[in-house]
């Protein structure tokens, strides 16, 4: 059996109770949990190529518990759903949950790896995990990690929320008869963790901040504040 260099019986067994599998090939598992800032030994990889290819396996297995999950939801609802489940955001909260930011093995330029502009890499670090349960005793194992840290936020009362940005732009129209709008305030971060500032304002109204990995992401998180603070979304925490 393949096994990390140094890595005890005892750490191998922590992992994999968290995880819930026994890998045959220890080396996948290694892999999975190694940041690209590491120095690599001989024979040993970072997770980006795992990461490639679990994003796909939970996708098709997110896919499938929503549609046997929710019989009567139409199309859009169950993509409001399934971009939710698979996003950086779900998957960082999956590693917490985990508390794998104890296993992942990073360079000595990585610092912090629960820090939230960090986010990135833990769900990142979920992602190949996925791929090296799959490949190392095929999808129904794979499976059965996703549906046990996935199936209870499948259900959750805010998990068919319309998009952010598409909700304030109605709202604040209908409101205000003007559009929100959205400045980026900074980028910090190296480039392979960015951190992205943005403000929306509206007319008449205190402006928000939200802070993010992309300019995308950080609008959201801006636009959200304010539906939540406004009244017109029940605040996550409620909807529980």
């Amino acid at each position: 059996m393949n096994r990390k260099k140094g890595a005890s019986e005892e750490h191998w067994e922590q992992i994999e109770t968290l995880i819930g599998h026994r890998f045959a090939d220890r080396d996948r598992l290694s892999r999975a949990l190694t940041h690209s800032s590491v120095q690599p030994s001989k024979g040993e990889g970072d997770y980006e190529r795992l990461e490639f290819l679990g994003d796909r396996v939970l996708g098709l297995c997110v896919a499938e518990l929503l549609f046997s999950t929710f019989r009567k939801a139409a199309e859009g609802e169950l993509s409001v759903r399934f971009n939710q489940l698979v996003s950086a955001e779900t998957c960082a909260a999956v590693a917490d949950e985990m508390e794998l930011h104890r296993f992942i093995r990073t360079g000595a330029d990585v610092k912090k790896i629960t820090a939230k502009n960090m986010l990135n890499v833990r769900a990142d670090v979920v992602e190949a995990l996925i791929a090296a349960i799959y490949l190392d005793a095929g999808l129904e194992a794979a499976r059965s990690f996703i549906l046990k840290f996935w199936t209870a936020r499948a259900t959750r009362a805010d998990g068919a929320r319309r998009d952010a940005k598409t909700e304030l732009q109605e709202w604040t129209h209908a409101k205000f008869g003007k559009p929100p709008t959205y400045k980026v305030a900074d980028r910090s971060g190296p480039d392979h963790d960015p951190r992205f500032t943005v403000i929306v304002e509206i007319p008449g109204i205190k402006p928000e901040i939200g802070v993010d990995r992309s300019k995308r992401a950080a609008e959201q998180v801006a636009a959200t504040k304010i539906l939540e603070r406004e009244g017109v979304w029940a605040k996550a925490s409620d909807a529980n």
